[in-house]
Order: structure tokens, then sequence, then C-alpha cells
């Protein structure tokens, strides 16, 4: 999927079988994390957030839980949502419809949720018509690009402040991009949507 950084209505609106916000949220948002556990971003994300007694979905991938399980299962242990972004991040654009289900499902025996995000947010029709039967599939409407080197932090804060609606579901990384920057954007940004008077809520499947 493109890089939006806020999905248009009429991709939504082309998708509507994909849960790209929440509608009748008022004004709760919310927050999601792609990517891990990681063994320095996430700890450092979720002392942030205990900080401001805020709860997130973390769309984990399998093969990373499967090696840092104590951080899953804090994750867990400190109420936020979890859900499933494949076994191994692979791009639905690129494997056949058998190997991507497959690398899904494998996840599932490491996380359990009914909530998938495809990695990159790429999945083809064929994949999606397998997959919605036994998952939410999620995504987003309000891309942060926390993971693009090449802008400031400012920047990073600003693709989530300026582009918030009601029910925004935003994507932030826990993972090796987001290491020197995690903990320059996350408070700063959570501070101006409270200040905004947004509330943060954590997704269901």
């Amino acid at each position: 999927m493109p890089a939006f950084t806020k999905i248009p209505a009429w991709l939504q609106v082309y998708n509507k079988d994909i849960c790209w916000n929440v509608s009748d949220a008022g004004q709760g948002i919310y927050l999601t994390f792609d990517d891990g556990p990681h063994p320095l971003v996430t700890p450092q994300v979720l002392n942030i957030l205990r900080q401001y007694n805020i709860k997130a979905t973390f769309f984990c991938i399998g093969k990373h839980v499967e090696e840092y399980p104590e951080i899953f299962q804090r994750i867990i242990s400190e109420g936020h949502t979890v859900g499933n972004h494949s076994y191994s991040h692979r791009s639905g654009w690129k494997i056949p419809v058998d190997e991507y289900v497959e690398d899904v499902n494998k996840a599932s025996a490491y996380i359990s949720s009914k909530l998938f995000r495809p990695p990159f947010g790429r999945i083809t029709p064929f994949q999606f018509k397998v997959l919605k039967g036994k998952y939410k599939i999620v995504m987003w409407d309000v891309l942060s690009k926390d993971y693009d080197t090449t802008i400031e932090d400012e920047e990073v804060i600003a693709n989530v402040t300026d582009n918030v609606n009601s029910g925004s579901i935003i994507v932030m990384h826990d993972n090796d991009k987001t290491i020197n920057r995690m903990g320059n954007i996350l408070s700063p940004m959570i501070d101006r949507l409270l200040k905004d008077n947004w509330t943060f809520q954590h997704l269901h499947a």
C-alpha cells in the first residue's frame, strides 16, 4: 500500500471490509505498534505508556514473540491488546496465497488474537478472502512514518497530531528503525494529543 500519511477516504471506501478506523469513537483514538516485540524499543514504549496510563495495541511478529516471550508477556500483563502481524513479516504482494496464509497461521501459535494486520499493509484480494473468516483485518488511517530516518522527529509527531480524527488508528513501530527516536517522539506526541482532548483506546476483535 502506498505510504500515505493520511489514508484517503476513497481507499477506505473501496476496501470497506477492512478496518481502517473505529466509527462512533467520539474523542477516542487508537495507538498501535507494529513489528515487535523488540528487546530495546518495546520496553521503552511500555514504560512511557505506563507513565500516562495509556493502553495500546501491539501487532507482533511471531518469530519475535518466539525470541522474546518475556517482553510479549509484559505487553499482555500490562493490559494492552495484541494482534497477529504474521510470523516472518513477508509482503503479501510477493508470495502465493497458501504461503502467506501459512505464515499468518504459524504466528497464531504464539499470538492468540483475532486481530491481523498485513505486513507493509500489503494483502491481495485472494489472501484477504481466505483470512477474513478467521481474523479481523486491521489497517490504519494515520501513518506516523517513524521508520523513515530521512525525516525529523518533529515531522513524525506532526504526521500524527495534524491528521487524527475521531476513531483514528495510528501506526507506529517498535523495531530497529525507531531505536534512536522513540524516546524523543512518543511522549511529546501523547502530550499534544492529550492537550487536544483526545483519549487513547485499544482495539478489540
